[in-house]
């Protein structure tokens, strides 16, 4: 990489647990279930010299937004957050349009993943959260798995004003090597939309025993499709814990971009100029 060039990580989280609001966030994944506050990633973002960093919603709360954007004002790192909330609620627009005047509010994330209906993006209640975001200027995270593609490319049909980026490259299922329709339905997304997509996640999505084998074929499909400037690199920190700590993913990156023959959009400038921080 260029010495000059901005490094983000585009996808990391926080969350203190005694918040109460995070039903996902369990005994059950051991590791993860503690606090993760700034202080434990700082030190980390100074090895590996990363510049600022997007904060993720883990919770679907407007609190847990509010504790988020609380933290981006104490801590310059942190560059823009992307938050939550309730697209179908009457009162969607109007909270949005109050968290967009924030100057680190750069998005919004529906919790889809979560959401039985796999076609509930595209209710018509949900229109006018949609429209507000659009005029403000907010990115729209697809926290997605395969089985929400199809839905996700008749929205972005509908919606084609509205800036997305694919979180976790949809999650595509690497531990049993399954490559299709996955494959088929990315190179759909990227050849018929605007879409941008993290390079993130995917560790978890392999599981304990992954290796750069495992993952290359699908970070090369990505590059082939999306190209390297709509890619985005996310360290999906601490989640990436329950398979490689924050180095070994960043290392690994490393290795799944060799030969690729400008990275520095890849490892920070594409996800300042998508979310609009810091000189990209």
């Amino acid at each position: 990489m260029k010495g000059g060039a901005i490094r983000v990580d585009a996808h990391q989280h926080f969350w203190q647990i005694g918040r109460g609001d995070y039903g996902w966030l369990t005994p059950e994944l051991e590791v993860l279930y503690r606090d993760y506050v700034p202080e434990d990633l700082l030190p980390l973002l100074a090895q590996q010299q990363i510049d600022a960093t997007i904060l993720v919603q883990a919770a679907p709360t407007l609190a847990e937004t509010e504790y988020l954007l609380r933290l981006a004002e104490q801590h310059t790192q942190i560059a823009g957050v992307v938050g939550w909330v309730d697209f179908a609620s009457p009162g969607a627009v109007a909270d949005i349009q109050r968290l967009a005047r924030h100057p680190k509010l750069v998005g919004l994330r529906p919790m889809l993943q979560d959401i039985a209906d796999t076609d509930w993006m595209l209710r018509a209640e949900l229109h006018p959260a949609y429209e507000a975001m659009t005029e403000a200027g907010l990115v729209f995270d697809a926290l997605v798995t395969p089985r929400h593609l199809p839905s996700l490319l008749q929205l972005l049909r509908r919606y084609p004003e509205l800036r997305v980026v694919i979180d976790h490259a949809a999650k595509p299922q690497i531990r049993d090597a399954a490559f299709q329709p996955w494959a088929e339905q990315m190179a759909q997304l990227a050849a018929e939309t605007q879409a941008c997509c993290k390079l993130s996640g995917l560790v978890t999505e392999a599981g304990e025993r992954w290796s750069v084998a495992d993952l290359q074929p699908y970070v090369d499909h990505l590059l082939q499709t999306f190209g390297s400037e709509r890619l985005l690199w996310g360290s999906d920190w601490p989640v990436c814990l329950l398979a490689a700590d924050y180095a070994q993913w960043r290392q690994a990156s490393e290795q799944l971009l060799e030969g690729v023959e400008d990275t520095d959009g890849i490892f920070g400038l594409n996800a300042a100029r998508v979310y609009g921080v810091g000189g990209g």
